[in-house]
Order: C-alpha cells, then structure tokens, then sequence
C-alpha cells in the first residue's frame, strides 16, 4: 500500500545527509521490497523554489502544506545537522514591515522588502507561522509535531548519536536509531526492516 511520507534531510552537497536520502528511495525502487511511498518533499510539480522571488516564509509555507498531506516524517540527523541555519535569518519580527531579505535563491537582484504588510499569530491549531527565525529543519520538526506527524529520527550512522541530536529534538533520544548497518557480507547497507516497521508497512 503507497504512503505519503516527508523526508526532512539536510541536502549540503559535500557533507550532507544525502546518501540516505538517496538508500531510501532506491528501495522504494526496487520491486523486491514492500516499500512503497510517495516522497512529498519532492512534488512532481515543481515547487515554491522555482520562483525567483522565493523567500524563506515562502518555502516554509511550502513545507507545512507537504507535511500536512503526509502520514510519516523521516528526520535524517548528521554529524553537521544541529549547526545547520539555512532559513533562521528572518528579520520581520524584530524588525516589522519593511524590513529586508535576501530571497531564498540569492539572485543578482540582492536582498528584497518583505512581500507581506501584515502578520497575525497562529492559533495553537494553526500550522507553525511561515514568518519565524527556526532554521528550515527545526520549521520542518517542529510542525511535524505539531500536527501529530508519525515521526522517524534515524542517525547517517552506524551507531546511535545521541550528541548530534539538535536541541530541538532534546527528549526524541529513545526515538532516534542508526540508519546504516551491516549485511551477512559484512557491507554497509540501510536498515530496511526498521524503515519499513516504522512507517508501518509491518
């Protein structure tokens, strides 16, 4: 049966978290595993980024409406994921309309005016507000929690990494579990079975 699930990555081409990314979709790939599942963090039709006027508020946005429409999210936690800021520099609540920004491309045009003349406060219902100062994990985690996400936290390890746990997942350690193992042959391989198990394929 084919789910919908977010995968929630840090994507830095030379010392990511890409290389799990990359494991789970081959399973879902190859027709020997029962692992099928619709990644909603990349939509087939296209996405807020392709604009060259996206801002972060615009991506974050993006975000909550691909978590909304999922039943679990992957959170893949590296040894540089709690440094990661990507999306945090928002100056609107500090500085109020008017304030700059420099769209989430950085194109030549530089940094631009806030698109939006006024803000209001979530309600507790309400997704997470697009206008904050979290990076674009912790917006990602924090509204996965908010709307009672199935949440999976895997290591890019071979061992559990309770230190690279950013705080924002502080009290998520018994939650956590090393995404790589070995085979009978001794090689690296993810862990299928705990993926599949844990998004309840099982």
């Amino acid at each position: 049966m084919s789910k919908q699930v977010y995968i929630s990555a840090d994507y830095a081409p030379n010392d990511g978290d890409r290389d799990v990314v990359d494991e789970i979709h081959d399973w879902c790939k190859d027709p020997r595993r029962n692992l099928e599942f619709y990644d909603m963090s990349h939509p087939s039709r296209g996405s807020v980024s392709s604009d060259p006027d996206c801002r972060p508020c615009d991506l974050k946005k993006e975000f909550n409406q691909q978590i909304n429409a999922s039943s679990a999210v992957i959170f893949v936690v590296g040894d540089k994921t709690a440094q990661r800021t990507a999306g945090s520099l928002c100056r609107r609540n500090s500085d109020g309309a008017g304030c700059e920004c420099t769209p989430y491309k950085q194109n030549t045009n530089g940094k631009a005016t806030c698109k939006w003349y006024s803000t209001s406060t979530p309600g507790p219902n309400d997704d997470i507000g697009s206008i904050n100062t979290y990076s674009y994990l912790e917006h990602e985690f924090r509204q996965a929690i908010r709307r009672k996400r199935n949440i999976v936290i895997v290591y890019n390890s071979m061992k559990c990494e309770s230190e690279w746990l950013p705080s924002y997942m502080n009290g998520y350690e018994d939650y956590a579990h090393p995404f790589w193992t070995r085979n009978a042959l001794g090689y690296r391989v993810g862990d299928y079975q705990y993926i599949k198990k844990a998004l309840g394929y099982e």
